[in-house]
């Protein structure tokens, strides 16, 4: 368990009370199994409470804990849920503690065996995650989920394998039930008895008859105890079971008795074993009932019937064993032999197992088709133009197309109509859900962020950090299309000194680390910090926003007017977070000359980001891949280099 670590919350009274929504309840802590609190008014069990953090190990969009308390009620259904503790960015988006806490308040009622809906809308009893904060409160719906079915298996409000069918009834006969499987049977005769007690002081005659005949099964199904005892004793056996219990025949012939007379001194039926793995039960007192005769037809001549209720220890959906001891005293100290039936509950006495609730994710992933075939399109796309980049760059209006379009589309489509804006509060997440243990299930419920947070990973061994920066980032593109707005306008343009202008770099370098050093010490405040992207104002709520964030954005857009890419340039905490695992970049796709710096620096003064120095060296932590320098070297009627070649050529003799 990792530094952020939480200590899971423990229900008190009070909080099983508005769970529940009864009062004067009391709850009890079980440590064995799924550790739980079991809440009961009296003697009567209400249900289980469990913790999300403590059973599932939620972990938020954050990387940091999520703790809900679950309530589930022996029907299998949701009580309630509590949220307890989150560090979720949700407060960034406009959404208040109260939205969560009333998203988890609407898990109330859900039936855990209801089958899955394919869709994200519509399904009973579970309320519809919240717009622009898919991830948070999807991480919160599967933690719910997978801690109810965890508590309503750990108690036995639903079998983890399907379960016991106590509904279905067809009529049979004793023959058909024991070959069905129904019942186990094991027989000694009194010549083997007699053997295998041979030194008994009083000793066993052999003989042909039987020394002990067994038959044994579970008789909960109908089709196996109804027939077997009739409608009335069956009722009575089943009727009062407690979860996860269930109950055993025993049904025996012969000269032995496998009750025998001790239980009634010592309460504990000490002749008959039930055994699975490593747990021994021998029956009680307190769950046995005598039945005197059997209803079913075709049963042959038995001494004695026994029921016995079997705990929650014993699985009844796994195979285990019915042993039947019997020792005699010898000279020697004692003699014994033990007669076991091995039972399985026949595969026509089970239900089918529950489906598992389908990942958050994949229901996402399919509501969210039409997004991700977008986002997948604009995606191949780009790879297509940043391939043939050097064919695109020697057409400057294809060029220029081309870009204008692609950010018109990323900022209109991706980033206004998909909420597709990546932002450093992901990359804080992502760092801290490696230290904490990383989900995929975490990252995959947003499809639309997962697709560019993969492009782009994928894209900065490639390109560096410009795959995302220069082409995908819809505040970026925003920048970009207003500062050519404002140029073709003739707004004039600020030429920054280049030793101010390396200096600036420092701002938003130092605001990623303390973002993220802020993070260790507590996510809520990186999370107000975070504030200083400006893309939740802009992109994610579309300037519907308090004025401040809206003026905000407004003074960088400003500021972009006359510097393009102001805040991308200095400020954008995001490009930093990104530029500096960018330098493991493989391949160096833009072309360069020996004359450039040296010669000419035309480039250095087209590039609208400063990514070039005076040297001609371009910097990949800060170049977005916008191509500009591609398009002017190999323009032989900007580049002087090709000027220079093309007046050499025109002077030599034909």
């Amino acid at each position: 368990m990792g530094a952020d670590a939480i200590a899971a919350a423990v229900p008190d009274s009070a909080l099983a009370d508005g769970l529940f929504g009864r009062e004067g309840l009391t709850v009890t802590r079980q440590e064995a199994g799924v550790p739980l609190w079991v809440a009961r008014a009296g003697d009567e069990e209400l249900g289980a409470i469990g913790s999300t953090w403590e059973i599932a190990g939620s972990v938020g969009y954050s990387g940091r804990p999520l703790d809900v308390l679950v309530a589930v009620t022996p029907d299998a259904r949701i009580a309630g849920a509590r949220l307890m503790a989150h560090n979720e960015p949700v407060l960034t988006l406009g959404i208040s503690d109260a939205d969560i806490a009333a998203y988890v308040d609407g898990f109330a009622g859900y039936d855990l065996t209801a089958p899955p809906d394919p869709t994200l809308a519509g399904t009973p009893g579970l309320p519809d995650v919240i717009a622009r904060a898919t991830v948070s409160t999807g991480v919160i719906r599967d933690g719910i989920l997978r801690t109810a079915r965890t508590l309503a298996i750990g108690r036995g409000y639903i079998a983890a394998g399907g379960g016991i069918d106590r509904l279905s009834f067809a009529p049979a006969d004793w023959p058909a039930l024991v070959a069905s499987g129904a019942l186990a049977e094991a027989r000694i005769s009194m010549t083997d008895a007699a053997a295998a007690l041979a030194g008994a002081t009083v000793p066993v005659p052999p003989g042909e008859g039987d020394f002990l005949h067994l038959w044994t099964g579970i008789i909960d199904p109908p089709a196996v105890g109804q027939n077997l005892f009739g409608q009335q004793a069956f009722t009575s056996a089943v009727g009062s079971l407690g979860p996860g219990e269930t109950v055993l025949a025993l049904v025996s012939s012969g000269a032995y008795s496998h009750r025998g007379t001790d239980w009634k001194r010592s309460g504990a039926f000490d002749r008959v074993s039930v055994v699975q793995g490593e747990t021994r039960l021998h029956p009680d007192a307190t769950g046995y009932t005598m039945v005197k005769r059997l209803a079913i037809a075709g049963a042959p001549e038995v001494k004695e019937i026994s029921l016995f209720r079997l705990p929650p220890e014993i699985d009844p959906m796994q195979p285990f064993r019915v042993e039947v001891r019997a020792a005699r005293p010898a000279a020697s100290g004692e003699v014994a032999l033990t007669l076991g039936a091995d039972y399985r509950l026949p595969d026509a006495h089970r239900l089918a197992a529950p489906a598992e609730p389908q990942p958050l994710w994949r229901e996402v992933w399919t509501e969210k088709r039409e997004e991700t075939g977008i986002v997948a399109a604009m995606l191949a796309v780009l790879t297509l133009i940043l391939f043939a980049q050097e064919w695109i760059t020697r057409r400057p209006k294809l060029w220029l197309i081309s870009r204008v379009s692609f950010l018109a589309t990323t900022l209109l489509v991706l980033g206004w109509g998909l909420n597709g804006q990546l932002s450093v509060v992901q990359v804080i997440a992502f760092l801290h859900s490696l230290l904490a243990g990383f989900r995929w299930e975490t990252f995959l419920i947003e499809p639309v962020i997962f697709l560019l947070w993969s492009f782009t990973a994928l894209g900065m061994l490639f390109w560096g950090r410009g795959v995302y920066c220069g082409w995908l980032c819809p505040f970026g593109a925003l920048q970009e299309l207003t500062n050519l707005a404002a140029r073709r306008l003739g707004v004039k343009q600020v030429a920054v000194p280049q030793a101010l202008h390396e200096r600036l770099w420092v701002i938003k370098y130092t605001l990623f680390v303390g973002l993220l050093a802020l993070s260790f010490y507590s996510m809520h405040e990186a999370l107000v910090m975070a504030e200083a992207e400006p893309f939740k104002t802009a992109i994610s709520l579309r300037m519907w926003r308090a004025w401040p964030f809206v003026l905000y954005v407004l003074v960088l857009l400003g500021a972009g007017l006359f510097i393009e890419r102001f805040y991308c340039r200095y400020l954008c905490p995001l490009g930093a977070g990104i530029a500096i695992p960018a330098k493991l970049k493989v391949f160096d796709w833009l072309k360069r000359r020996p004359q450039c710096g040296r010669e000419c620096r035309l480039c250095e003064t087209k590039c609208t980001v400063g990514a070039i120095d005076p040297l001609g060296r371009i910097n990949a932590n800060e170049c977005v891949l916008c191509l500009r320098c591609q398009v002017v070297m190999n323009d032989p009627g900007i580049c002087p280099v090709l000027k220079r070649r093309a007046r050499g050529a025109e002077g030599v003799p034909a």
